[in-house]
C-alpha cells in the first residue's frame, strides 16, 4: 500500500510539472506574440509618420502616441529614431520583418532555377513591382530626408549600397548565361540593373503617370534587354 501511495504521489509531482512547463511555454509564446505586435505597431506607425509630416517633423513621442505604446516601450525595442528608420526600412523592402537573408528570398531561388535571361528578367520585374507598390513612399521619403538629416543620409547610402550588391549578383547570375553583350562587364551591366531598378522609376512611371504595373515591368524588362543582353 506504501509502494502505491508512493507512485499515486510521483504521478502527481510529475503531472505538477508538465503542466507547469506547458503553462510557462504558454506565457512565453504569448509574450513572445504581444511584443511582435507592439513591434508591429510601431513600424506601422512609424511609416505613417515618417512619410508625412516627414522624418525630421516627426519626434518619438509622437509616434510612441501613434501606436499606443509608452515612449519607454520604444526606445526598449528601438533604442533610438535612427534605428527605427533602419528597421523600418528594412521591413519594409523585405516585405516582412523575419531575418532571411537576400540570397535565400523565394523570388531569388526562382531567378536562378530560369535559363533564359530574359525570363530572369521577367521574374524579378514581377517582384520589383510588387516590391516598389509596397515601398514607394517610405523610401521617397528616406530619399527626401537623406538631403538635411545626416541619419536619414546614412541609411539612404546603405540602402544604395546593398541594392547594387544585390544587383551585382543578378548581373553575375545573367553573365552565367553568355548571353551579356561583348562591351559589358559583371561592373557595367550591374551598373545598368542598379539604374532600372531605382524606386523614382517606378514612381514616375506608375504613380505619377498612371501606368498600370504591367506596363511598368514590361518596360523594365524590355530596357534592360537592349541595355545588356545580346539581341536575339
Amino acid at each position: 500500500m506504501r509502494h502505491l501511495f508512493g507512485r499515486v504521489l510521483l504521478y502527481r509531482i510529475e503531472d505538477y510539472a508538465h503542466a507547469v512547463v506547458v503553462k510557462r511555454r504558454y506565457e512565453s509564446a504569448h509574450r513572445q506574440e504581444q511584443a511582435r505586435q507592439t513591434r508591429r505597431a510601431i513600424l506601422d506607425a512609424a511609416r505613417t509618420l515618417f512619410v508625412n509630416p516627414g522624418y525630421a517633423a516627426t519626434p518619438l513621442t509622437a509616434i510612441a502616441a501613434e501606436a499606443g505604446v509608452a515612449i519607454q516601450t520604444l526606445y526598449k525595442i528601438f533604442g533610438s529614431k535612427k534605428a527605427l528608420l533602419s528597421a523600418l526600412i528594412d521591413v519594409t523592402v523585405a516585405g516582412d520583418d523575419e531575418p532571411v537573408p537576400l540570397a535565400d528570398r523565394q523570388f531569388v531561388t526562382d531567378i536562378r532555377a530560369l535559363t533564359d535571361p530574359r525570363a530572369k528578367l521577367a521574374r524579378y520585374a514581377t517582384h520589383l513591382a510588387e516590391t516598389h507598390a509596397r515601398q514607394a513612399r517610405v523610401m521617397l521619403a528616406l530619399a527626401g530626408a537623406a538631403t538635411a538629416d545626416p541619419d536619414a543620409a546614412a541609411i539612404w547610402r546603405k540602402n544604395l549600397d546593398e541594392r547594387r550588391q544585390g544587383m551585382t549578383m543578378f548581373a553575375a547570375d545573367l553573365a552565367a548565361t553568355g548571353q551579356l553583350r561583348p562591351d559589358h562587364t559583371v561592373e557595367t551591366a550591374a551598373d545598368v540593373l542598379w539604374l532600372a531598378m531605382d524606386v523614382r522609376n517606378y514612381d514616375l512611371l506608375v504613380r505619377e503617370r498612371g501606368w498600370p504595373p504591367e506596363r511598368f515591368q514590361r518596360w523594365y524588362v524590355d530596357t534592360v534587354t537592349a541595355a545588356i543582353l545580346t539581341p536575339q
